[in-house]
Order: C-alpha cells, then sequence, then structure tokens
C-alpha cells in the first residue's frame, strides 16, 4: 500500500499556512510569486547552503492543472525582491488562479524534501497526499470547489528544485490519494469547537447560532453557524478584503515618504509588528505613519462593520459573531472602537494574533484527520465483516 501523508493547507491571500504529518512540520510562505529565469544570479554561490530555504524557493513547476505550464518561479520571500511580483488581485477566484496551485504545491515539495517520510532516488521523490484544504464560502456555494478538487486528483504535478539552498536539483512528483475542500467559514467553527484530538472544547458553543466574519485579503466571508452546520442560504460572501487598502498605503508611503516597500506583507508587518508599530524608517530616521494607516484602516473597518450589521439584521437570533483571519488582526482595533461606539454587538476576537492566522491551517488539519481517522476504522470494519462472512 502507498504511503500517505496528511497535509492541511491553508492558501492565504496574504501567506500559505501549512501542517504537515501529526503536525510535526509547519509552513508558512508569503503568497507571492515572480515568474524567473533557470539560472538566477546569486552573488556567492558557493555559499548558498548557508541561506534559508524559505527565502530562496526557487523552482519549476509542471502540472497538467496549471495554465501556464512547466514555468519557473520565485516564491514567497524571493518573489519579493523582484519588480514583477504578482500578488492576486482583488475579483480574483482563489479556485481558478494558477498561483494558488503554485503556492500549494511548492509547500507540499517543501515538506516531501525536508521531512524524511519519503525515500529519494535519483533525487526525485515520489509523494503521496491527502490534503484538506478549503475555499471562501462564497466560490464553495458557486460549485468552484468540484473543479479545483478534480484538477488536483489523477494528475502528477511536479516541482523542480533549481537555485534552492540543500535541495538544488531535487524534484518531487506529487499525487494525491485524497482531496477534501472545505468552506473557510466552517473550517473557522470546528477550530473553534474541537482541540487537535478532535475532542469538544467549547460545548456551550455546539448548539448556539454564531456568525464567523473572516476578513481575508482579497474577500470577507460571514458564515451563519446553526444546528451545527453552515446555512448555506444565509452565508455571505464580499469582494472585499484588506489588500485593496494595504495597497492604498503602500502607494500613500511611497507618495509622501519616497519609500517603497516590497509587498503588502510589508505593510502588514508595519501595523501588526510589537514594537515601533506604524513606523518606517526614513532616510535612517524613525518616522510615524500613522495618520496615512489610521484613516485608510478605519474606512475599511467602516465597511466590515456594515457587513456585520446587515447580516446581523437578517439572524437577528445569533448569539456571538468572531472575527478570524489576517484580516481580523489588522482591523481589530477599529472594529471594538466602532462596536464600542455603536450596536454593542457580541463580538470576539482572538487575541493571539498567530492563532487567528493560522486558524484555518489547523481547521483543515483537524477536519482532515478525523476523515483519514474515520476511514481507516470503517476499512477496519469492513474486512472483519469479510473475514467473518468467510469463516
Amino acid at each position: 500500500m502507498t504511503k500517505t501523508r496528511i497535509a492541511a493547507v491553508d492558501v492565504g491571500n496574504d501567506a500559505l499556512k501549512a501542517n504537515f504529518g501529526k503536525m510535526e512540520h509547519e509552513v508558512y510562505i508569503p503568497n507571492v510569486v515572480a515568474q524567473d529565469f533557470e539560472d538566477r544570479p546569486v552573488i556567492g554561490i558557493e555559499e548558498l547552503d548557508k541561506k534559508e530555504v524559505l527565502d530562496n524557493i526557487h523552482i519549476r513547476v509542471h502540472s497538467p492543472a496549471l495554465e501556464e505550464n512547466n514555468v519557473i518561479y520565485r516564491v514567497g520571500n524571493l518573489a519579493t525582491k523582484t519588480n514583477n511580483s504578482t500578488e492576486l488581485d482583488p475579483g480574483s477566484s482563489k479556485a481558478e488562479e494558477d498561483q494558488t496551485l503554485i503556492m500549494l504545491f511548492a509547500s507540499l515539495a517543501l515538506d516531501a524534501v525536508e521531512n524524511g517520510a519519503f525515500s529519494m532516488k535519483n533525487k526525485v521523490i515520489d509523494a503521496n497526499y491527502t490534503l484538506g484544504t478549503g475555499l471562501p464560502l462564497r466560490e464553495v456555494k458557486e460549485g468552484k470547489d468540484v473543479g479545483y478538487r478534480s484538477q488536483l486528483l489523477g494528475s502528477v504535478h511536479q516541482v523542480e528544485f533549481l537555485v534552492t539552498p540543500h535541495h538544488q536539483g531535487k524534484k518531487v512528483n506529487i499525487k494525491f490519494d485524497e482531496v477534501k475542500v472545505y468552506p473557510e467559514g466552517f473550517a473557522a467553527y470546528v477550530n473553534l469547537i474541537m482541540d487537535n484530538d478532535l475532542k469538544v472544547i467549547n460545548k456551550d458553543l455546539i448548539d448556539k447560532q454564531i456568525l464567523i466574519q473572516d476578513i481575508g485579503g482579497l474577500s470577507t466571508d460571514i458564515a451563519v453557524i446553526r444546528n451545527r452546520n453552515v446555512d448555506d442560504d444565509k452565508a455571505q460572501g464580499f469582494n472585499l478584503g484588506v489588500s485593496e487598502s494595504l495597497e492604498q498605503i503602500r502607494e500613500e508611503i511611497r507618495t509622501k515618504h519616497g519609500v517603497e516597500l516590497d509587498s503588502r506583507r510589508d505593510v502588514v508587518d508595519i501595523i501588526t509588528r510589537k514594537n515601533d508599530r506604524h513606523h518606517i524608517m526614513v532616510k535612517g530616521s524613525r518616522t510615524s505613519v500613522h495618520d496615512i494607516t489610521d484613516h485608510i484602516l478605519l474606512e475599511l473597518a467602516k465597511k466590515e462593520y456594515r457587513f456585520l450589521r446587515n447580516v446581523w439584521a437578517k439572524n437577528s437570533q445569533s448569539e456571538i459573531c468572531y472575527f478570524v483571519g489576517g484580516g481580523s488582526a489588522v482591523l481589530k482595533d477599529y472594529l471594538k472602537a466602532l462596536n464600542n461606539k455603536l450596536d454593542g454587538f457580541n463580538i470576539d476576537f482572538f487575541e493571539d494574533e498567530q492563532e487567528s492566522i493560522w486558524m484555518m491551517a489547523n481547521a483543515y488539519y483537524k477536519l482532515i484527520t478525523d476523515f483519514v481517522n474515520k476511514h481507516a476504522k470503517q476499512e477496519k470494519e469492513e474486512k472483519e465483516a469479510v473475514k467473518a462472512k468467510a469463516k
């Protein structure tokens, strides 16, 4: 029997977060890619293996699922250093973008070359995964999860590492034994009520009607949970996330201070870091950009709050709304202030920003692990039934 490895991957608009195996390996990669050449110039190439792998992901990706096949990419931090890097645009569909697949395959290939679960022969690894991942509620309601899943199943997807520390010349052939695509809102709910061992931790939430507002880079989803399931008719998806506001902040900083930030990731860091928040260096001097970030983020928070107000009005028996996702971490203070001033809804955030950012990847891990366990149990029972019948 082919050995399969669990992968729980959240291809977020800001960054990819992934858990592998029994959560012994995790990967975080900014969701930025840039097409590149095979021989990228490296200063001190003989020192390549002393560099960080995650800062130097340079790959060729071959997959029948891609619109542009057999193309070379810089991925993550390395891509932010180029002039042709791309981040997902507002209005784009995660299920239909090559970039989503490139990020997914890159993370799986990194796991395959680093975890030791698969054997390598002549620098080639054949890696089988059982994947748990997700799409925005809006895309699932439109049925895009079906096409996304079918693109992944039944094909071999190859990642070749080019000028990458420790892995240059290695190839990973990725196959999927199973792919589960979950609606992001429901995944967040699962993460709220279950721990990593799939035990219920918040019993008081199980039978409540709750809202979950997931603010991402390109979209906002509000899931209505009742009777332990997402109410598909009530769930709402909006084409608004934090990406446009981050770009606006980046542009205003460039115009006002002459400072060019590499990517939206840099803007997020300025807004959320522990020290020197809302400050940048301008010609060597620490300079506040709070005037820029404040007015732009407040405007976005007002729009997000309006979404909450409208959905709550149509679901008046909801008891609480949880804000999740990277966008919630960015807007938390503004949303709290607006709520205190206006409606006073029962809302909650995750004070640990990392918990909020990793929520989807952790939820997919719980869901796919539960699926694998139930499948194994069913197989065992079927074998025992066959044996009993044979006797």
